[in-house]
């Protein structure tokens, strides 16, 4: 009954979407994500059984940018276990994604994987002892086969883009290394870093991605490291937003400023959904609204 219900409701969450004007605004800083139409919206969600739902866009490729920092703390944790939070902690940090201040008062520990200074430093542990173009070709490997789909690539003018102005990540990456936590040259970990928010997907392609992480689909990683990453994209995957995701939606979630979401129900739907334009904390606005929606009108909450 569920899944009779669940096509027309994203149909429905679809029209919704279309008819809004306020959409919030794309992200500017990296040039190539500056020129996404705002008037996009898509949305999936993948089943346990495999099976795929859609409306809209949801077939349009688009660029994951941080929500690829799940996948490589799966990665990561799979390499290194409880020795990756050496270097960087599990709390929440309050702050905007890309802060340097948190960074500096807890001498060069971010405070999450998923801030920005947490995703380089997650990104420089699986680089070392490796080449940029080997950790990538991991990466994209794992994403696929959580996906089932090698279609799924980087997409190099974002990566070129996003290189031109990292300016900041580059900062955040030079601090570290100041404080004896980065172990490559940082151009070398801030190129993978980029080339790996570069990575281009669709809402279905990510809907089915994430499958993993609800228990179903390929047995990539242990089920008590699943339920930490959930853990840690239910307290960290939204910046300084995640309280408020975590209150009107009530699941693990994680997002990019390429306007796009993972969201995971447990044992019921891996949720993939985009739209370009953001709110003020970075997340996007049309999004996060779908999301709240889907989640209420299908009971998918851990809180009930």
């Amino acid at each position: 009954m569920e899944t009779l219900k669940l096509q027309p409701l994203l149909d429905e969450i679809a029209a919704r979407m279309a008819a809004t004007s306020e959409r919030g605004q794309v992200a500017t800083y990296i040039p190539d994500l500056a020129k996404i139409d705002p008037a996009r919206f898509g949305i999936a969600v993948a089943l346990p059984s495999g099976q795929i739902l859609s409306a809209g866009d949801a077939d349009l490729g688009f660029s994951i940018q941080s929500i690829s920092k799940v996948f490589t703390l799966a990665i990561a944790l799979g390499r290194l276990g409880d020795q990756l939070w050496a270097r960087v902690g599990r709390e929440p940090s309050g702050l905007a994604f890309n802060s340097i201040l948190q960074l500096e008062q807890e001498n060069g520990i971010p405070r999450n994987p998923f801030v920005n200074a947490g995703a380089i430093a997650v990104t420089d542990a699986i680089l070392q002892g490796h080449q940029p173009r080997e950790v990538l070709g991991e990466l994209l490997r794992f994403i696929r086969l959580a996906a089932d789909d090698d279609e799924i690539h980087i997409n190099e003018a974002v990566a070129r883009s996003e290189q031109a102005t990292a300016h900041r990540n580059i900062a955040l990456a030079e601090f570290m290394a100041a404080m004896g936590n980065l172990r490559n040259p940082s151009e070398l970990t801030i190129g993978t870093y980029v080339h790996q928010c570069a990575i281009e997907m669709s809402c279905r392609q990510l809907a089915s991605a994430g499958r993993f992480l609800m228990g179903a689909g390929p047995r990539l990683v242990a089920p008590a490291r699943i339920r930490r990453i959930n853990a840690l994209m239910m307290m960290c995957g939204h910046y300084d937003g995640s309280g408020e995701f975590a209150y009107q939606v009530g699941l693990p979630g994680k997002s990019g400023v390429g306007g796009g979401i993972l969201c995971i129900a447990p044992n019921e739907a891996s949720i993939a959904v985009w739209s370009p334009g953001l709110n003020h904390r970075g997340n996007s606005k049309l999004g996060t609204e779908a999301i709240e929606i889907l989640a209420r009108e299908m009971g998918w909450s851990v809180f009930d």
